[in-house]
């Protein structure tokens, strides 16, 4: 097709929504890229020798460890992100990408992994992060950018959800429909092995991920936990759980994949819009223990491939992981997790871009 420019919101890490927007970018591999931000080391090389435009913010050296500071400033900077005259832009989205400029004529594409959690559904856990005298700038910031969100939305032609969760959150504050694709996972990455006793928390260390529900169930259930992640609730939870769980901080791909692989399960405590991580876990033949909510509903079958327990079951969570979780079949688990490969996620995305 004609030329085409994919966006990103920022690039500084290599996780879900990143390795997302990765598989994208490997559908058409000459498109160029435009970002807010772009760290080769920090995105491992994934994206070494493409044509990568960023903002004006780049020169300021924003990274991950402070580009949180920058919020009022990205709605504008996103605007004005450079596309060229393509004839369709398509953007991989979880805050500010899909409000793009784009070129008059052209088709819009977004892929959204969320609209941006902390001003739409979880602003209580941004102000809850935030100094009590900083809170009532942030509630304007967080204003503005779902006033930015609403006009965004209407200049979208497509809007592509990871799951039901974020369709119903893209009809219920922007009033738009999308379709459902759910995330690729590279499912040919992972392979069984034998399963120790230690559980699994994989994901960024933030308030809404809920790491804390996952150490004290694991504790109350007499397991120990591995914590794979890092962001800015480490430090906290460090100092509170140092002497009940592991904190690995992030880990490479290989190390990943042996840890899931020898974990007993995989413990989910918050709401996830997908949840990769769930989906990995299970490629390596090991089940999840999640909150029976969100992502977790479409990739988690209960009493096959894991185990869900009801939002709000206060020690449900401790009594899952109690249970004897060798009894799950491996092989099972792993062609459960089949459904969500790479190449399956590519070629619904390229039906999608590529219609007219």
């Amino acid at each position: 097709m004609s030329e085409l420019v994919l966006v990103h919101d920022y690039l500084l890490v290599l996780r879900g929504a990143e390795r997302t927007f990765a598989a994208i970018a490997d559908i058409w591999p000459e498109a160029p890229i435009s970002t807010l931000l772009y760290d080769e080391a920090g995105t491992e090389g994934r994206f070494a020798g493409r044509r990568i435009s960023t903002s004006p913010l780049q020169r300021l050296g924003i990274d991950q460890g402070n580009f949180r500071a920058a919020l009022p400033v990205f709605p504008t900077a996103v605007r004005r992100l450079p596309v060229g005259e393509a004839s369709c832009v398509v953007s991989s989205s979880s805050a500010f990408a899909h409000g793009v400029r784009k070129p008059p004529g052209a088709r819009h594409v977004c892929y959204c992994h969320s609209p941006l959690r902390y001003a739409w559904h979880a602003q209580d856990f941004a102000l809850a992060e935030t100094p009590p005298p900083a809170r009532p700038a942030l509630r304007l910031i967080l204003r503005r950018q779902r006033r930015f969100d609403r006009r965004a939305a209407q200049q979208v032609d497509q809007y592509v959800a990871n799951g039901r969760i974020t369709q119903e959150r893209i009809r219920r504050f922007w009033g738009r429909d999308s379709v459902v694709v759910h995330p690729p996972v590279d499912v040919d990455r992972f392979s069984a092995g034998e399963p120790g006793d230690y559980v699994l928390f994989v994901g960024e260390l933030v308030r809404h991920k809920r790491a804390d529900v996952a150490i004290e169930s694991a504790s109350a259930a007499g397991r120990p936990i591995k914590v794979v992640g890092a962001g800015p609730e480490l430090r906290r939870l460090q100092a509170r759980y140092g002497g009940e769980a592991e904190f690995l901080g992030r880990v490479g791909d290989g190390e990943l994949s042996d840890l899931y692989a020898g974990a007993a399960a995989l413990v989910v405590p918050g709401v996830e819009e997908f949840g990769i991580a769930t989906v990995e876990v299970q490629a390596a033949g090991r089940p999840v223990v999640a909150i029976d909510a969100g992502g977790a509903r479409e990739t988690v079958v209960h009493g096959r491939t894991g185990l869900l327990v009801a939002d709000g079951d206060r020690g449900g969570l401790a009594r899952a992981l109690r249970g004897d979780l060798t009894r799950f079949d491996s092989e099972d688990i792993r062609a459960h997790a089949q459904r969500f490969s790479r190449s399956a996620f590519q070629d619904r995305i390229r039906a999608i871009v590529e219609s007219d």
